[in-house]
């Protein structure tokens, strides 16, 4: 499943080819993905310039002048082909081997066609179809279903350890049972919170609250809001983890799994100086946490 990192650098690969461009025809192949297609989708984006590529959690957002936002999730196998007016395609969002879509867009996976006045056009594919499409009207977006009562940003001003000791405190579910809670910090996922869980040196099973005080914040609240917000960051910089991204002028593909210090690390030797302790794999919630049982406390 596409972790934040991973869907912001779709929206980065799509902003440049969207933005400021008007759609001039919009084909569905289907009626539906995850969910039915809107009623009407086609029709009212078709004619409206883009006007702005934003991202909450791990949607993806498309303004249109008219004040509609088309909000795109990616599901498991979500990309985008970008086919510029001229030049070679770009492929946004692999994360299984697939050729990128036709240019015609009439494959078997291709579910949604966008043409542009530019002479662009950009196809939606999803083999899996886990990946859904809302329309949320005008000023709708804080009642919408899927962005409503979604946490802070992490790398939003709104994301400081006294925000997070207040979140935590009292809770009595794993430590990272918290960070995976949407309602408290939107788009984390089971990657990056192995990872920042590791470089704060807790465990993924302590308890949420104990790394709090009855004052506020403990000395162990700000290094794990400082792992969050530089994994992130780390990781967006680096094109995700397990995204085959042919956006960037050089065609790699995201490579931060190359940096992981746990996860799908078991059996691994621990990377911290000094420690001969390996990384060890248990499952929560079904999930696997990967963590070292010396380093984590």
């Amino acid at each position: 499943m596409p972790e934040l990192p991973e869907v912001e650098t779709v929206r980065r690969g799509l902003e440049p080819a969207l933005v400021d461009r008007r759609v001039k025809t919009v084909r569905l192949n289907r009626p539906d993905l995850r969910f039915p297609f809107p009623a009407g989708l086609a029709e009212i984006v078709s004619g409206k310039r883009v006007i702005a590529l934003r991202r909450r959690a791990k949607y993806i957002l498309i303004e249109l002048e008219s004040g509609h936002t088309v909000l795109v999730h990616l599901g498991m196998t979500g990309r985008f082909t970008v086919w510029p007016p001229d030049g070679a395609a770009r492929n946004l969002g692999e994360f299984y081997y697939l050729e990128q879509a036709g240019h015609a867009g009439d494959g078997p996976h291709d579910h949604v066609v966008v043409d542009l006045d530019d002479g662009a056009r950009v196809v939606y594919t999803d083999p899996r179809r886990f990946g859904f499409v809302d329309l949320i009207e005008p000023g709708g977006a804080d009642t919408n279903r899927f962005l409503a009562g979604l946490g802070v940003e992490p790398l939003g001003n709104e994301l400081h350890a006294d925000f997070l000791a207040g979140a935590l405190a009292g809770r009595r579910s794993p430590l990272k049972a918290a960070l995976l809670d949407q309602r408290i910090i939107a788009g984390l996922g089971n990657i990056y919170v192995c990872e920042a869980l590791y470089r704060a040196r807790l465990s993924p099973k302590r308890l949420s609250g104990t790394i709090v005080r009855k004052r506020g914040a403990s000395p162990l609240v700000e290094p794990l809001v400082h792992s969050v917000r530089a994994i992130i960051a780390e990781a967006i910089e680096a094109g995700g983890s397990t995204l085959r991204d042919y956006a960037h002028t050089d065609g790699g593909s995201g490579e931060f799994q190359q940096r992981f210090d746990v996860y799908d690390r078991e059996g691994e030797a621990c990377r911290t100086q000094g420690c001969t302790s390996r990384i060890k794999r248990i499952v929560q919630s079904g999930r696997s946490s990967f963590y070292c049982p010396t380093c984590q406390r």
